[in-house]
């Protein structure tokens, strides 16, 4: 009875120990995690690219966004396993950890290809559309270097459907003009349509180009990428509006300035 009563007496010690040990175990485990998050995985660099729309440190502010965004695991973790508030003009944001520095984090940007926008009175927002004519954003926010369209009849839109315009081949010439902007790096501020007459109109820093009617609209964009660089600095109106394989004159008239009284 004694000895029975000395070896329970043993194994209540035995696993007194053992408990403790597992105890003392998970407190190093979580001291060296403590270690590891504050001192390893903490932000030092954030490195983005494929962003246009949005500065780098724009992302930077808009990933890093709590409290707790100190940590680069924390904020892998986030991005990768959670869900997350969509940025706008964003259609995906991946954030990557070095493995080899967990300081540093990567950011790839995978904008929406947004061509031009409308100002849409109903809603008292800018309907941003691509280059399919779809609407990929709604927002009173203003991208810098897409222009704004004026003289279209669109009084109502809905996110990811095509603009409501009642005249398709507006929607279709519009779309060619802004595709043809974008491929040659036109500048434009605003860009005017006459649904009348399908007459367009790109102003362009301080030159306002007439481009006439959808004919032959990729020659004359294509000699307008040649012209504009001519022009920098000068203000007036460049006619290519009656441009054709025939006649290849284009003319450009020069602002006059106001004559001092």
């Amino acid at each position: 009875m004694i000895r029975e009563q000395r070896r329970e007496n043993e194994r209540r010690r035995k696993r007194k120990r053992n408990i403790l040990m597992i105890l003392g175990l998970l407190v190093l485990l979580v001291g060296i995690g403590v270690v590891l998050v504050t001192q390893v995985f903490t932000v030092k660099k954030v490195t983005v690219t494929g962003n246009e729309f949005y500065t780098d440190d724009q992302i930077r502010e808009l990933v890093l966004d709590d409290d707790y965004s100190w940590s680069s695991l924390y904020v892998y973790i986030k991005y990768r396993f959670l869900r997350t508030e969509k940025l706008p003009f964003v259609d995906e944001l991946t954030v990557g950890l070095n493995p080899q520095h967990p300081h540093e984090l990567t950011v790839e940007v995978y904008e929406k290809g947004i061509l031009g926008y409308l100002y849409i009175t109903s809603i008292d927002q800018n309907a941003y559309f691509d280059k399919d004519g779809f609407v990929v954003e709604t927002s009173q926010e203003i991208i810098p270097d897409v222009p704004k369209i004026e003289g279209l009849a669109c009084d109502s839109v809905v996110l990811y459907e095509k603009l409501p315009l009642e005249n398709d081949t507006s929607l279709k010439n519009l779309l060619s003009l802004t595709q043809l902007l974008q491929k040659y790096g036109i500048p434009a501020k605003r860009i005017s349509y006459d649904e009348a007459s399908g007459e367009m109109t790109v102003y362009s820093e301080k030159i306002t180009i007439l481009v006439g009617n959808s004919d032959n609209l990729a020659q004359k964009i294509l000699r307008l990428q040649y012209i504009l660089p001519q022009l920098t600095g000068k203000k007036g109106t460049l006619h290519l509006e009656n441009w054709t394989s025939e006649t290849t004159d284009i003319i450009f008239a020069p602002k006059k300035s106001k004559k001092s009284k």
